[in-house]
């Protein structure tokens, strides 16, 4: 397997406060890889660094490196709208546009001076398995579709643009079992395309979808390997015990 994004050395902190403390990781092409740990260990702090969504912070600091392939994501020489077009991000809570399911679609199509017909509209649906459901009704408002429909098609607005990569923060935190199993289904799905990183507190999730897990705590990896292994037999004792549910 070849690496397609990584970390080097990286500390970010945001004032005086250090969120990541020299993070060394890299992910796999082709592959699901899951960021486990407690809340305000860096997981999301991580993922958000690949698409440069600390740029909107005036209080962060970020040192190390980023790479896509062997892109420098934070070169001055490379815009960011180029990296977000390449590596995709979709969000903890569902965030459509204020605007028709076919617009949703067509309008980062057309900001990024992608073509923006009903072809690309539907293969974006379809690969994020919502065009059954929609496809009589593609001028509804999107805030009208239920959240795990809202979900997905906030997966195939990231995909219309063909990513490299997709980010997950929490894609199912907000929704119901049913929902969620959907979700899951799409995300191994999608991985036949794209690389994934997933940050999820669901362990079980993290079992039954991610090649690889990641263990973060207190802004630093502490474990990472197959999924099956980590779970099963992990290196490190606090690992063992954050997947026994002893913190967290």
């Amino acid at each position: 397997m070849s690496i397609k994004l990584s970390a080097k050395n990286l500390h970010i902190n945001f004032g005086t406060k250090k969120v990541l403390n020299n993070v060394n990781v890299a992910f796999e092409e082709h592959q699901i890889t899951a960021l486990i740990g407690p809340s305000g260990c860096g997981k999301s702090t991580l993922l958000r660094s690949f698409n440069r969504m600390h740029d909107l912070s005036s209080d962060a600091k970020i040192e190390g490196s980023l790479f896509l392939d062997s892109l420098d994501l934070y070169a001055r020489t490379v815009p960011v709208t180029e990296i977000r077009k390449r590596i995709g991000m979709v969000f903890q809570k569902a965030n459509p546009f204020p605007k028709s399911i076919y617009d949703n679609i067509a309008y980062g199509l057309k900001i990024n001076n992608l073509p923006h017909g009903k072809k690309e509209i539907e293969k974006a649906l379809r690969e994020a398995f919502l065009w059954d459901e929609v496809k009589n009704d593609l001028k509804m408002p999107a805030t009208r579709l239920s959240g795990g429909q809202q979900q997905r098609l906030c997966i195939a607005r990231a995909v219309a643009l063909r990513p490299e990569v997709i980010l997950m923060d929490e894609p199912c935190s907000a929704l119901d079992p049913i929902s969620t199993l959907k979700i899951e289904e799409l995300i191994v799905h999608l991985k036949e395309k794209y690389t994934i990183v997933i940050v999820t507190h669901n362990m079980q999730q993290a079992q039954r979808i991610a090649d690889r897990t990641v263990f973060m705590y207190l802004g630093e990896v502490k474990e990472e390997g197959i999924t099956t292994q980590l779970f099963n037999h992990p290196a490190e004792e606090m690992t063992a015990n954050y997947i026994r549910g002893q913190f967290g």
